[in-house]
């Protein structure tokens, strides 16, 4: 499918243009479960509008996954600036994005939610095979 995703704001968060269109298998678990759920039963040349809120694309917003760290947990020979993106090792040993979202002189404030968590998500798709 061809597809673009936008924000509330009309920003556009990803689109298909210029890439391979999406290709899924409905059922497989392998996109969000709104997304799935809303391309369910469409044919080929198909066109549709949908918005998913976010409890079912990346769930809602949680205040908890956002953390300062001290600055000397992080590599010293790294530039640490706001919007960038680490990995962060849980303690169970799974490493997880995380966005820099304020950096102080003594501490950073990592935010390890999904960049789109706490949003709603309206698509245009266009199934150019099925």
């Amino acid at each position: 499918m061809e597809y673009t995703g936008t924000l509330d704001d009309g920003s556009v968060f990803d689109c298909s243009d210029g890439r391979e269109p999406l290709e899924f298998t409905v059922g497989a678990g392998q996109v969000i479960p709104g997304f799935e759920e809303a391309v369910r039963g469409m044919e080929e040349g198909q066109e549709k509008e949908f918005r998913i809120e976010p409890a079912e694309a990346y769930g809602e917003y949680d205040e908890a996954l956002a953390q300062q760290v001290p600055r000397t947990i992080l590599r010293s020979d790294m530039e640490i600036e706001e919007g960038m993106l680490l990995l962060v090792r849980t303690p169970e040993g799974e490493e997880i994005p995380a966005q820099v979202t304020e950096v102080g002189a003594e501490q950073v404030t990592l935010d390890m939610n999904h960049p789109l968590a706490g949003k709603a998500l309206i698509f245009n798709i266009r199934i150019v095979e099925a």
